[in-house]
């Protein structure tokens, strides 16, 4: 891969799950990675796989050899968008088991990352401007692979019932001010998520054009049909200033809002 013109901004792209392009357009160039880095690899107690491979078949792959990543199958898009927003649900995130992760830069040159390099946060990471991400490389622990499916498909019920996932939606549209995922488990806390101070704030099922937040579960922000861009840019920000005058909390943007509007 040969080195970019420095004023050209570099934007790798996965399966858009995440996202929302202006409605002004994206002025990058733009990389989805195609067919050659989607190859998913097991060995030694090891997931080795391209960045284009889909969380759902990274899950059920190792799954099936009896390894432990089923906290991806309910996370829609690519291993290369899991690491870069530090994916996680049910308590487990890519943090925990990512080895190193392989990135080609502006110039060309093939880099490894280690998760120190990264700087994981909550829904987040450092990498080097304009890196593409091509390769991971996952430790994962062991576990019976029946028990592995059974949880899985069991959580993928759980999401199916409690979030809007037949709707149009880029996903969890803001962080969670707790500063972590939901666990899954009985003693699990709700004050701080950012549903919860949604609902507080009175905007669930709120409105702008063709812009909703679900009703199913307000930390979605749904497009109805005929929404703009900024339909759904501008009623996030108004859930915002509603969140910060009723709870004096600042939910950040989870979505990821690009090019110009």
């Amino acid at each position: 891969m040969s080195a970019l013109p420095d004023e050209i901004a570099v934007f790798p792209m996965g399966v858009g799950s995440n996202l929302i392009v202006r409605d002004g357009g994206l002025r990058a160039a733009v990389i989805r990675l195609g067919r050659g880095f989607n190859e998913i690899d097991i060995a030694g107690g090891r997931v080795r796989c391209g960045a284009a491979a889909l969380d759902a078949h990274v899950a059920k792959r190792a799954a099936a050899a009896g390894l432990d990543l089923g906290f991806l199958r309910t996370i829609p898009g690519t291993i290369g968008g899991a690491i870069r927003m530090n994916a996680g649900c049910y308590g487990s995130y890519v943090a925990d088991v990512l080895v190193e992760a392989t990135a080609v830069t502006r110039t060309g040159d093939v880099v490894k990352l280690s998760p120190e390099d990264l700087a994981f946060g909550y829904r987040s990471s450092v990498l080097p401007e304009g890196a593409v991400l091509v390769e991971a490389v996952f430790q994962a622990p062991s576990g019976d692979p029946d028990v592995l499916a059974v949880r899985m498909e069991e959580q993928l019920a759980k999401r199916n019932e409690t979030q809007p996932v037949k709707d149009r939606t880029a996903g969890s549209t803001f962080r969670n001010p707790a500063g972590f995922s939901s666990t899954g488990q009985a003693d699990d806390t709700h004050e701080l998520k950012a549903w919860k101070v949604i609902d507080d704030a009175g905007m669930r099922g709120a409105r702008r054009g063709g812009a909703k937040m679900s009703e199913k579960h307000s930390n979605f922000l749904l497009n109805t049909g005929d929404a703009t861009a900024s339909d759904l840019e501008r009623l996030g920000e108004e859930v915002r200033e509603k969140v910060r005058e009723t709870s004096g909390l600042d939910l950040v943007w989870e979505v990821i809002r690009v090019g110009e509007p």
